[in-house]
């Protein structure tokens, strides 16, 4: 394993990323996000790299998202300054992957959430296995779907990415393939074809296509009616109340999900459900501009302390949200933070496709 928790190789024609850190099931540090954005930007001009592919050494994670005991060990700490780096890092590498025109091939054969979905949504493809499960869980611990989660997620099919938002639910590879979080379902024994066909300057959408199978329905689909039923109401609040009272077949997947939302912050909620809604209008770097912007005012408050301490010193405990309660929650306070400035603010290179 790498000191770094990540390994970086050239293989004939390809740059081969592994993601190596399996004891902290691959939970990322902003050391990897930097050295993530380092080598996309080399390999970017070099004309010997045809494409790069990544995989992981854990037999099913791929990334489990931001390194949280290190999260939380700075925030014990009052080291803010830390946090925002660690997040600076990490928008940071969303908008270099996303701005890589080379053929990039995340394969994903286990969990990736959180974070791990800025390491692998990004670049041209995106490649699931029989074992992939997508989360955006962050609402979970007093935080917020990032990550460019503000961009993504209300652009998926219906409010299907609120849902997913203010659930933090995990979704399969059929169901990820429907919304187009990933562009290929393959089996995970023919990835090594992948990387292959890679480092052999093989053409890589011909192959792609060609090892890709039909992963089927879903889970998720045929709950897609009532999801855009109930997740089209004007608040938090009211998408609860709907999902209270929703009867007949799916009155129980709605009450089951209606008292998933309950245990989430309601601040991060309500921050999640803004988001959803100034997302459709914002492109990728305002998104993350925005996340930054709103992460900084957030790292210092009680309930991105609490949720992350909750989930690591009290070994998944139920936090103590501050407020509790959906309706002591100041809506006011919680527009102020997507319009009142923070110090220092994410910047992004205006690069150009290619450079």
């Amino acid at each position: 394993m790498s000191d770094l928790g990540i390994t970086f190789e050239e293989v004939g024609r390809a740059g081969v990323v592994t993601l190596d850190r399996s004891t902290r099931l691959n939970a990322l540090t902003r050391e990897m996000f930097e050295a993530l954005t380092a080598h996309y930007r080399r390999w970017e001009p070099a004309a010997h790299i045809y494409g790069v592919a990544m995989q992981s050494s854990h037999p099913s994670v791929f990334s489990s998202g931001g390194d949280l005991k290190i999260l939380h060990e700075w925030s014990e700490q009052g080291a803010t300054a830390a946090i925002r780096e660690f997040y600076r890092a990490a928008y940071t590498h969303v908008w270099a992957l996303e701005k890589f025109i080379r053929p990039n091939v995340p394969l994903i054969n286990g969990l990736v959430f959180g974070g791990g979905v800025a390491i692998s949504l990004y670049g041209t493809h995106c490649v699931a296995g029989e074992g992939y499960k997508f989360a955006m869980p962050q609402v979970g611990i007093g935080f917020l779907p990032d990550t460019g989660g503000t961009y993504f997620l209300p652009r998926l099919l219906g409010l299907t990415g609120l849902y997913l938002a203010l659930t933090g639910g995990s979704i399969g590879s059929a169901d990820a393939y429907r919304l187009r979080l990933v562009t290929h379902y393959i089996p995970s024994a023919h990835f090594h074809v992948v990387k292959d066909a890679l480092s052999d300057n093989h053409p890589v959408d011909r192959l792609l296509d060609g090892l890709h199978r039909d992963p089927g329905e879903g889970e998720l689909a045929r709950f897609t009616p009532v999801i855009n039923r109930a997740f089209s109401a004007p608040s938090v609040e009211e998408i609860l109340a709907r999902l209270d009272a929703e009867r007949g077949e799916d009155a129980d997947w709605a009450r089951e999900t209606a008292a998933e939302i309950r245990k989430k912050s309601p601040t991060s909620l309500k921050i999640a459900f803004a988001q959803m809604q100034r997302g459709k209008e914002l492109a990728l770097d305002e998104a993350l501009k925005l996340e930054f912007r709103l992460a900084s005012h957030l790292v210092a408050s009680h309930d991105y302390r609490e949720g992350i301490a909750a989930r690591i010193a009290g070994k998944g405990r139920a936090p103590n949200w501050q407020p509790a309660k959906l309706d002591a929650v100041d809506d006011a306070w919680v527009e102020s933070l997507f319009v009142t400035p923070v110090d220092d603010e994410l910047e992004l290179e205006n690069l150009k496709p290619g450079l």
